[in-house]
């Protein structure tokens, strides 16, 4: 389907905006909202998001792909995937207002960005948006981190036979042994930190999740730390308890893929099951 492309300014508080804005003859009725993660801007790691925009759209789905504020082509003081939910809608009200026959919206996010799409539906109950599309979620702790390289980085050297002969021939490095028990003593008793003041943003991404009704798409990658740390998390936080066997959940593991899906076969993969997910929405099974 033919499809045309154009810049798009929008105000989003007090500052502008920068969009584009890739548009098919005829649009289906979901469109799409890129999410950048940050720090970086809408063309994405490798032209990730170019391509992805260009491939739905040619596919029939309208695709806005925009700046946050403070970054790429917007004004203002930057802000992170904690501080997104202004821009976020002032991106989806954007998209509904340049295509009037897009009446439903998906999110779509890698890494902190998919944080942000999580946090904009926990503070931001939006009828518009009916489905996500998260890959990679960011759920960062310190003893998330530490257990994530407890059980994929330092159990993997441990049973190395060149790592305990260096560590006997003493050419292993104080501070490696040093930030394995910090890792250790983190993984299995927590940052030690106090209560927050707030839930922390891990928890509110986790009741987003529970509390969304409509349909989730989770990619993740095999080659990815990021993905690891996300499924340790949800497997030792009681606030993601079932949250990756829920029935509107489908889940793609992308095994040979690294974090921002860099290789032509991983780019082409999540082209490919984006496309599947929206014309599944677009057309649902009788």
């Amino acid at each position: 389907m033919s499809y045309s492309e154009h810049a798009i300014g929008f105000v989003c508080g007090d500052e502008q905006l920068l969009g584009i804005l890739s548009q098919p003859a005829k649009p289906a009725s979901l469109g799409v909202v890129i999410i950048v993660g940050g720090p970086q801007y809408r063309v994405g790691s490798h032209r990730q998001f170019v391509l992805l925009a260009r491939a739905l759209a040619a596919a029939g789905y309208a695709v806005l792909r925009f700046d946050y504020r403070g970054m790429g082509d917007s004004s203002g003081t930057p802000v992170d995937f904690l501080s997104a939910d202004a821009d976020i809608g002032a991106a989806i009200n954007t998209l509904l207002a340049h295509a009037p026959a897009v009446k439903q919206v998906a999110l779509w996010g890698l890494c902190d960005a998919a944080a942000a799409a999580l946090l904009y539906c926990d503070g931001n109950p939006d009828s518009r948006v009916t489905a996500l599309c998260l890959l990679n979620p960011w759920v960062r702790s310190q003893a998330s981190l530490a257990r994530t390289q407890v059980k994929h980085y330092y159990t993997q050297r441990l049973l190395q036979r060149a790592f305990w002969a260096k560590l006997l021939s003493g050419q292993v490095a104080i501070g490696a042994v040093a930030g394995l028990i910090r890792n250790l003593r983190l993984a299995f008793k927590g940052g030690g930190a106090g209560a927050p003041a707030q839930l922390p943003f891990q928890t509110r991404m986790a009741r987003a999740w529970r509390g969304f009704g409509g349909s989730l798409l989770l990619i993740l990658s095999g080659e990815d730390y990021t993905a690891k740390e996300f499924l340790e998390y949800a497997s030792a936080d009681p606030a993601w308890s079932g949250a990756l066997t829920q029935h509107k959940l489908s889940r793609h593991d992308l095994a040979d893929a690294d974090h921002t899906f860099s290789g032509a076969q991983s780019c082409l993969a999540v082209e490919a099951l984006t496309l599947a997910w929206l014309a599944e929405l677009d057309h649902p099974a009788l």
